[in-house]
């Protein structure tokens, strides 16, 4: 199975040195920002991001010597500010790295935590859910941050620079300020309404009470100065001291303005929880696809075992000779299945026994690959399989529907000149996290504790995703990097999207190694979201296509999502440039750059 692998990825590497080609540059800031451009090819290293003030920062890194992870923690930071209401130091993330010199693959758990006082009930008002809006506002949803503890444990383990160098340059932009596109406009403007209920929120994001306009300048100086801060007394400034001071009264009391008529429920934040978080360094998920190795995020994150699951599915399918129609159907039911099986086995690890080792087996994916069919649909919400106990086209219990899960994040792809490769998705949950900004620190705090079930998704099935003390919401986070036999990088990537992220990664992967699809066509390529729903889920390009109607024949059912994920990555040429790529078109286009450009 290596070889016609092999041969498309040479295939592609050829190819690619007719792609455009996008300069590195500085970070800048206002009407000098550096342009947008989706590819970019060369030597030196390459960073992938949807915003170019941010790829411009890790490049700079990259340049003056630092490694992947130092320009990743720098790409990071810088699209805290400039992409604040996707990821920021209030929120958390899953972390991948490649290390070039052992040829492993480690990963770190950023993700954020429950209250140690948390229990099933969190959610739960006189036995009853409470609403979500009302949930996704408050105080009620914060977990304790990760991200912060992220950069740190990342330098710590691999990287070659202080926190508080790479911190520099988002710290210039958060001051000096960056350009305001469409997409920040727009996403500012889908949040107007909660935003005006926060005095804090409000001065920082709607100056005057009106929204930002495209083409001007955006500063944050508070954040500037939390940046600063962070960078003297190093992360455990945000976890224990004034900071963390400051964090815990928000949540506690959120402070709402007293004329909105807003009621946002406190949380129960303590400064124990802050100064008890840590992270989770894991062995990877690993599932051979094709002759490669593809290596993902372990529960506390479905992403990486729903990734491998999909993938195991798919292995006996020769989707290179499919048509069109056979390969979407073929991607549509393993997502299904995939998904089913995520509801009811996986959560936080700490407090459900997850089967990990079954979920990642190709036995097990095969008992469950014989039950699509060519000329036929499976029905969701699909039943679960039992991973311990793998049997041909057994179901192992009742069915239940998948959960809601907060659609905005974003993730970053970085590789440097020796080879290591860091694939990172951060993420405060929902577009604008909470809504809620710590008074004078510049940052939205996060709502990822919503990613919990309220209540079982059915009173029938296990539910692995019920809050705990200090537990881990369940994640579909999903940043993946793919070796080749000799444990050398072939490409890495992932994207925001909430449960989304899963699927887009899974169509990602196909059209770039089965379908030979160029890395950033195989980004830019029309999606399919199937998660063990009556329906799925398609862009624009699918669903004015007359694929539709073929799939629609076989018994498929579709509704129409204008967007889905914004993805990003990195590949690795065979004569040793690297080929960095990003979104044309959605949020506006992503930015990839290269230290080196050249063909």
């Amino acid at each position: 199975m290596r070889r016609p692998v092999a041969r498309k990825l040479a295939a592609l590497a050829v190819s690619a040195a007719v792609v455009s080609v996008g300069a590195a540059a500085p970070p800048a800031t206002g009407a000098d920002a550096p342009v947008k451009t989706p590819v970019a090819t060369g030597y030196g290293g390459a960073v992938a991001s949807v915003d170019a003030d941010a790829s411009a920062a890790g490049v700079e890194v990259l340049r003056k010597g630092g490694n992947a992870v130092d320009a990743a923690v720098a790409t990071a930071a810088a699209l805290g500010v400039t992409e604040p209401y996707s990821a920021g130091i209030g929120g958390g993330g899953y972390f991948v790295y490649y290390d070039a010199k052992s040829r492993k693959v480690h990963t770190i758990d950023g993700r954020e935590t429950a209250p140690l006082t948390a229990d099933e009930d969190l959610f739960l008002e006189d036995g009853k859910p409470v609403a979500f809006a009302d949930a996704v506002t408050s105080g009620l949803g914060v977990g304790t941050p990760g991200t912060p503890a992220t950069w740190q444990a990342a330098l710590d383990s691999w990287g070659s620079r202080k926190l508080g160098t790479l911190l520099r340059p988002a710290e210039k932009l958060a001051r000096d300020g960056f350009a305001v596109d469409a997409t920040f406009r727009s996403q500012t403007q889908s949040n107007q309404e909660r935003f005006a209920d926060f005095p804090d929120t409000a001065k920082l994001f709607l100056p005057g009470g009106e929204l930002p306009v495209v083409g001007s300048t955006f500063k944050n100086p508070d954040l500037a100065r939390t940046y600063a801060e962070l960078g003297r007394k190093g992360v455990r400034a945000l976890y224990r001291g004034d900071l963390a001071e400051d964090i815990v009264d928000t949540v506690n009391e959120p402070p709402v303005d007293p004329d909105s008529g807003r009621v946002a429920r406190p949380g129960d934040l303590s400064l124990k929880d802050l100064a008890a978080y840590e992270v989770k360094r894991q062995a990877p998920t690993r599932t051979s696809y094709r002759g490669l190795d593809v290596y993902g995020m372990a529960p506390s994150s479905s992403g990486g075992t729903s990734v491998a699951e999909a993938l195991n599915i798919l292995e006996r399918t020769d989707l290179s000779k499919a048509s069109e129609v056979r390969y979407l159907h073929r991607y549509i039911e393993a997502s299904r299945i995939a998904f089913a099986d995520r509801g009811r086995w996986v959560g936080d690890p700490a407090f459900e026994d997850v089967p990990t080792k079954g979920l990642l087996s190709q036995r097990y994916a095969d008992s469950r690959a014989c039950l699509i069919r060519d000329d036929a649909v499976l029905t969701s919400p699909l039943a679960p399989g039992d991973p311990r106990d793998p049997e041909s086209c057994r179901t192992g219990g009742k069915a239940a529907p998948t959960t809601y899960e907060g659609e905005n994040t974003t993730h970053l792809t970085v590789a440097d000149k020796w080879g290591n490769v860091v694939a990172y998705t951060l993420t405060i949950e929902q577009t604008g996290g909470s809504g809620i900004t710590v008074p004078g620190r510049g940052f939205l705090l996060n709502n990822e504790l919503t990613d919990f079930s309220f209540a079982p998704a059915s009173p029938d099935v296990h539910d692995p995703n019920l809050p705990g003390p200090g537990k881990r919401p369940r994640s579909s986070i999903s940043p993946t990097i793919v070796l080749d036999r000799h444990d050398k990088p072939v490409v890495a990537l992932g994207s925001p999207g909430g449960a989304t992220i899963i699927t887009t990664v899974l169509q990602t992967l196909t059209n770039f190694l089965d379908r030979g699809m160029p890395l950033v066509d195989a980004i830019a390529a029309p999606r399919a979201s199937q998660r063990n729903a009556a329906t799925t889920e398609l862009e624009p390009g699918l669903w004015d296509s007359p694929l539709r109607a073929r799939l629609e024949s076989l018994g498929h059912a579709f509704k129409a999502n204008p967007e889905i994920g914004a993805a990003t990555g990195v590949q690795r040429l065979a004569d040793g440039r690297w080929l960095a790529a990003a979104e044309t078109e959605r949020r506006g286009g992503g930015s990839a750059m290269v230290v080196r450009p050249g063909r």
